[in-house]
């Protein structure tokens, strides 16, 4: 589904707005998952609810990668994301949490983003030793 958007200022939320009747097309709620293309580059979010708004947030990283700047009108192509969103765990975190039943039990149900989170606290660890550590808190925190 395509439609046009002005690219806005990070006020309150740097994004896309999607008129009303795309998110009720999309049928996946109000807040439905969606693979967001923009002049080529496309990414994973959900569609925000912000002051009756609906938005795609934008990051810079994002906003960069497709060329556009704020306030410029871009052409967005917006589908509904069913693709399961799976976080690769790393190896030696793999090995922990199946090492821990309770632990591993207690990861598998968190939802997405929390995965995410603790994967990227271990994978931006630039020491071995802090890595461990953040491995050591992981599975503590997940066995409560």
């Amino acid at each position: 589904m395509k439609f046009r958007a002005y690219v806005e200022p990070p006020e309150p939320m740097r994004g896309l707005e999607v008129p009303s009747e795309v998110v009720a097309a999309l049928g996946g709620g109000a807040r439905p998952p969606v693979t967001i293309t923009v002049n080529g580059h496309s990414w994973r979010s959900r569609v925000a609810l912000l002051r009756g708004r609906h938005l795609l947030g934008l990051s810079n990283a994002n906003r960069q990668a497709a060329g556009v700047a704020i306030g410029e009108e871009v052409e967005v192509e917006l589908e509904l994301d069913t693709e399961p969103r799976v976080v690769v765990e790393p190896a030696d975190f793999a090995q922990a949490l199946d090492d821990d039943p309770v632990a591993r039990a207690a990861y598998d149900n968190l939802a997405y983003s929390h995965k995410r989170e603790h994967v990227r606290a271990i994978e931006s660890a630039k020491k071995p030793e802090t890595r461990r550590r953040r491995i050591e808190k992981a599975i503590s925190t997940l066995r409560g």
